[in-house]
């Protein structure tokens, strides 16, 4: 009950057991302070008055505490007067001394009864016999004398108190000052320390300590010397402890020359520097950089009475661990080792960390088996350190070997070990892994700090998943967690990957308004984002906010700006700017140069560019490949291209052109026809023996080129390079193969391969495996089979990839007999069976309406030890639900999870969609939320899935805040998306709406299709719109797209609402004219008067006409 006084008011008091006797109990209760027991008058129980003891007797024993305060309580209750009487009594008798606990009782029962001297002179008393004051003791006084707020309030309370005759000394004074330092009052701790030397009481040399370290912790290195001063001028001498305090706060802040001033000043002083000394000093040195002078005061130690203990090897083990120092690493273990100091888990673990922080993960494992065979039991934060080294080392997998060992034999993980993996998931750019792992560690009780929310919101940054990264944030301001300034950081560069200028701003914005000061990175992402969201005004004014909020602009923050003005092509500003850094001490490096000339050769400006790439080298700036590069792509952009080349000839001279060169200066001399000029850079920089360009990056380069010249020039250079004969390989042609394919042109892509036979270009397995994947995809299967004995007749031997394509062939052929001597052959070539081959055939039976053959087949698999994975289970879950057999499904679906196969986004998806066509929209939308929860991340398909739902459904405005919510995800809502809500909007005549979409979807760069235009039509032509159905049919013919029968007879049925029939007989003549058939819903749509022209027709057919009508009404008709 330290920090509380007794309670006189309520009659219980204040300390547990008040009043009642502690027998057989001789210790001193916690708080209380007793003089020496010496033998005096003892008292009859219940009588107030003291009289002399019987021969022998002791009172004033620490059991007699209670009865102390049992007797004041007793006298109290008649008159406070008789207690504050029998209270001087008992300090006035020469064998018993009052404790805390009745000094307390007293100064309440005074400060109770308005009694402010009495509380002086009991507070006297206190301070006479030495009696410890508690924080109880400082508030009682404090409240009597008027003086409300606790202990803080004591720099107020002080002068009160002098005023009304309580006065402390030495001894109260320190104890204040310590109570006030303990419960973090450091500054009021500093006023009482003023007060006291103003009241010419000297401070003492534990007063000083007390309070520098206080502001040792703070570190406030000129209160620390400024205190260290007036000690010496006070007549203090310093203690060692003293002078080390001031040397660890002055090396803290940087001011090292002065700690060894004051280190001199000590010697000097005879104040010998200690164990602690020397080692504050290491760690100091080390902060600074100076690990040698380290390691110098280390090795003055051994070679000292002073030397190193077992904190001194730890910190300089850390600390060379942290600076990269291997062979001290060793030095200092062996050392620490000889020294017997390599007893306990602290000592171990600490060599454990610094191997690792250096690279020698294995030995460090090594150390951490020793420790183990010695019997000292690895803790949890020496398998962190391990787990930590073998994870920075890339060796995931004895990372979570140990992990899985912690699990099953303990120590239990804490958080820090998963926030470890976390960190390397997002690191490794598996952001959903990140996440996956921070939700297990939840579930496993831990509750997550801001550290561990920081650690997943990297990863979620850096993929951009915004809707999650929201999700993660508002979870931890739930749990009452304060994001700090890496937390709105991370969300800021999220928002700014996911192009949510809105969100990002909103989170800036929260971030000022909780005091939480944003760093001059967070600041460069913001404006970076606004200026790439086409909100440069907003980017310059969080600009003009950095001087506010006093940081200062770095580098970057001119390059984003300069980049910013660039894409807005505004060249004079960019120039401006430019002059502007040299100005302000920013003088322009590398990067600044080719964001400039980046700008430059995007606007127009490339004689200036060229002016500015020559002039770099004046301002002491080489221009890199990247300048160079720049200039070249905007030569080339001009179709300067003899400069381009001459160009890339000078710059060869002084810098190797690397990857970006060629894919720079390559496609223009193909897109022009400068053939001779491309296969030069081919035979010099392509094929040499020394390139690094391997054959992934020619497939890149080619894919650039077939990007940007198109398939017939791409086609006639691969075709230059193969007839030239500097290269009869398929290194350009495989990827022309790849993108016809990929554009469902395999059959151009076959008759290519065959072309280039001609010129001795034979395929490998990659060119037939795209081949076949392509015709495959276009159900050309007898081809695919050709193309397949071909390469084996040609000694190009398939690999497992090819097989499982062949595979796939047969069983969307439905040719299951076939299907499995493909699967024999593969065996045979010695090519095992995979889960893959197993889940092709699977899916195979499944296309071949053999459902219940790929249930058995699944079940034979599971019942030989088969591991399924989700595309096991895919084709036969989406075979059921397409036999309506929910039921089947449902349990085969917990089947699965019962297995340990996770369930991923294309498992859901099947599931939506079955329960769609089910027409269950409530399982649709509880699954789908359940999808969430679990940490899966819906694609498109699942939310288009959910959206025709409920648009079926007539759920219409929750389908709309299903797409807001994917917007907010960062996915981008396709074709199929945008056309259910255009549809789904026309049909609740919420015309206005549709239309929105429809220009967003093309602001977007989403094509409409027919099915869009459909849409449109029909549901303007019902509004009474027909004009603006006849504009969106005019429309989807300028857009190349082919009315058929729905858009005729939305067009029709448009214009008869509208009361214009002489459109609809219009519509229907084109209809007829263009050779789209009418149906039965045509005549239906058709006035009345019109149907009655068309059935004349049909009459008149075969009578006489003239010619010419009788051609218009057969095309009627």
């Amino acid at each position: 009950m330290e920090l509380c006084c007794s309670g006189v008011v309520s009659g219980g008091g204040g300390v547990a057991g008040a009043g009642t006797p502690r027998a057989q109990n001789s210790r001193t209760p916690p708080g209380f302070l007793t003089a020496p027991p010496r033998t005096r008058p003892s008292s009859r129980a219940g009588c107030r008055q003291l009289a002399a003891p019987p021969s022998g007797e002791r009172v004033g024993r620490p059991g007699d505490a209670g009865n102390v305060v049992h007797m004041l309580r007793s006298a109290a209750a008649a008159d406070p007067a008789e207690a504050l009487e029998l209270f001087r009594s008992v300090a006035r008798q020469p064998r018993v001394a009052h404790t805390t606990e009745s000094c307390n009782y007293m100064l309440e029962l005074m400060r109770a009864h308005g009694r402010v001297g009495d509380v002086a002179q009991v507070f006297d008393v206190m301070q006479r016999q030495i009696v410890k004051a508690n924080v109880g003791t400082f508030c009682t006084i404090f409240g009597a004398v008027g003086v409300e707020g606790g202990l803080r309030s004591a720099p107020v309370a002080l002068p009160v108190m002098k005023e009304a005759g309580i006065a402390l000394n030495a001894y109260t004074y320190n104890g204040l000052i310590y109570f006030l330092v303990k419960s973090g009052f450091d500054r009021e701790a500093m006023e009482v320390y003023k007060a006291m030397a103003a009241d010419g009481v000297v401070p003492t040399v534990r007063t000083y300590s007390v309070l520098m370290l206080a502001f040792g912790k703070r570190r406030d290195a000129e209160t620390v010397v400024g205190l260290l001063g007036e000690m010496e001028a006070r007549g203090v001498r310093p203690n060692v402890y003293s002078y080390t305090i001031c040397i660890r706060v002055l090396g803290q802040a940087g001011r090292l020359e002065e700690a060894y001033r004051i280190l001199r000043k000590m010697e000097e002083e005879g104040c010998k520097p200690d164990v602690v000394t020397n080692t504050v000093l290491i760690q100091i040195l080390c902060d600074a950089g100076r690990l040698a002078d380290a390691k110098d005061v280390f090795w003055k130690m051994k070679a000292s009475d002073q030397k190193p203990d077992r904190v001194t090897y730890i910190t300089l083990l850390d600390k060379c661990g942290d600076n990269g120092d291997s062979r001290s690493v060793s030095e200092i273990w062996n050392a620490l080792k000889a020294d017997g100091y390599n007893d306990n888990v602290v000592a171990y673990t600490a060599a454990v960390d610094a191997l690792c922080q250096v690279g020698r993960v294995d030995e460090a494992s090594d150390v951490f088996d020793e420790m183990k065979q010695k019997g000292i039991v690895p803790q949890q934060y020496s398998y962190n350190s391990l787990i930590s080294g073998f994870l920075k080392a890339d060796r995931f997998n004895r990372a979570l070997e140990l992990l899985n060992h912690m699990n099953i034999h303990g120590p239990t993980p804490n958080g820090y070990t998963h926030v470890l993996f976390i960190n390397y998931y997002g690191k490794s750019g598996e952001s959903l892994k990140a996440l996956k792992r921070y939700e297990l560690m939840k579930s496993k009780g831990i509750v997550p700090d801001v550290v561990a929310g920081n650690a997943v919101l990297y990863g979620l940054a850096k993929s951009g998943r915004l809707g999650m990264a929201k999700r993660v944030f508002h979870e931890l301001k739930a749990m009452g967690i304060s994001p700090d300034n890496i937390t709105y950081t991370m969300m800021i560069k999220c928002c700014s990957k996911a192009s949510n200028a809105d969100e990002a701003m909103k989170i800036f914005s929260e971030m000022i308004e909780n005091r939480c000061a944003p760093d001059v990175l967070a600041m460069n992402s913001l404006i970076d984002m606004l200026y790439k969201a086409g909100r440069g005004n907003e980017a310059w004014k969080i600009f003009y906010e950095l001087k506010e909020m006093n940081l200062e602009p770095t580098d970057c923050t001119y390059n984003t700006l300069l980049a910013g003005l660039g894409r807005e092509g505004k060249v004079k500003e960019v120039m401006q700017l430019l002059e502007g850094m040299n100005s302000n001490s920013f003088p322009p490096n590398v990067i600044t140069y080719n964001t400039v000339l980046d700008c430059l050769c995007k606007n127009g400006e490339v004689n200036y560019a060229l002016g500015m790439l020559y002039s770099m080298t004046m301002n002491v700036c080489m221009p890199d490949l990247s300048s160079y590069n720049t200039v070249m792509y905007g030569l080339v952009k001009e179709d300067r291209l003899d400069e381009a080349f001459w160009m890339f000839c000078q710059m060869k001279k002084v810098l190797a052109p690397d990857y970006a060169t060629v894919c720079t200066i390559l496609p223009s001399f193909v897109r022009s026809g400068l053939m001779k000029e491309a296969l030069h850079i081919v035979k010099e920089y392509i094929l040499q023996p020394d390139s690094k360009v391997d054959r992934s990056s020619v497939h890149s380069l080619m894919e650039g080129i077939l990007k940007r010249d198109g398939t017939e020039k791409s086609i006639e250079f691969a075709e230059n390079i193969a007839s030239s004969g500097i290269l009869l390989d398929d290194l350009f042609l495989c990827p022309i193969i790849r993108h016809l394919c990929k554009h469902k042109e395999a059959l151009a892509a076959h008759e290519l391969a065959k072309k280039f036979e001609n010129f001795g270009v034979s395929l490998k397995v990659g060119s037939y495996n795209a081949l076949i994947c392509g015709l495959v995809d276009e159900d050309l299967i007898d081809i695919a089979e050709e193309l397949f004995s071909e390469m084996k007749r040609l000694g190009c031997d398939p690999d497992e990839f090819t097989y499982h394509l062949i595979l796939d062939a047969m069983g969307k052929s439905m040719r299951i007999e076939d299907m499995l001597k493909v699967q024999e052959e593969m065996h045979n070539k010695g090519y095992k069976s995979t889960y893959v081959t197993y889940n092709t055939i699977i899916s195979g039976l499944v296309k071949s309406k053999m459902l219940d053959e790929a249930i058995n087949l699944y079940y034979q698999l599971m019942s030989e030890g088969f591991s399924p994975t989700p595309c096991t289970y895919g084709p036969l879950l989406d075979g059921l639900l397409k036999d309506g057999n929910v039921e089947d499904a449902e349990a085969l679906f917990d089947e699965m999870v019962e297995c340990g196969c996770e369930p991923n986004c294309a498992i859901y998806n099947i599931l939506l969609n079955g329960y769609r066509l089910a027409g269950d929209t409530e399982k649709v939308c509880e699954l789908f939320e359940n999808m969430v929860e679990q940490g899966i991340n819906p694609d498109i398909k699942s939310y288009t899935v959910v959206i025709d739902t409920l648009c079926a459904d007539g759920r219409l405005n929750d389908g709309l805040s299903y797409f807001k919510q994917l917007t907010d995800m960062g996915l981008e809502p396709d074709l199929i998306t945008y056309n259910l809500l255009i549809h789904g909007l026309g049909k609740s005549g919420r015309l206005e709406e549709a239309l929105a979409l429809y220009d967003d979807m093309e602001k977007k760069g989403i094509a409409p299709n027919l099915y869009t235009y459909n849409s449109l039509i029909l549901y303007l032509g019902k509004a009474g719109k027909a004009a603006e159905a006849g504009k969106m049919y005019e429309e989807l013919l300028a857009k190349g797209w082919k009315p058929n029968v729905f858009t005729y007879n939305a067009l029709i049925r448009g214009y008869s609402v509208s009361g214009s029939p002489e459109n609809a007989f219009a519509a229907y003549g084109r209809m007829i004219v263009g050779g789209c058939r009418p149906n039965s819903s045509t005549y239906m749509q058709l006035p009345n008067q019109m149907l009655n022209l068309c059935h004349t027709i049909r009459s008149l057919r075969g009578s006489s006409l003239p010619s010419s009508l009788s051609v218009f009404l057969l095309l009627l008709t």
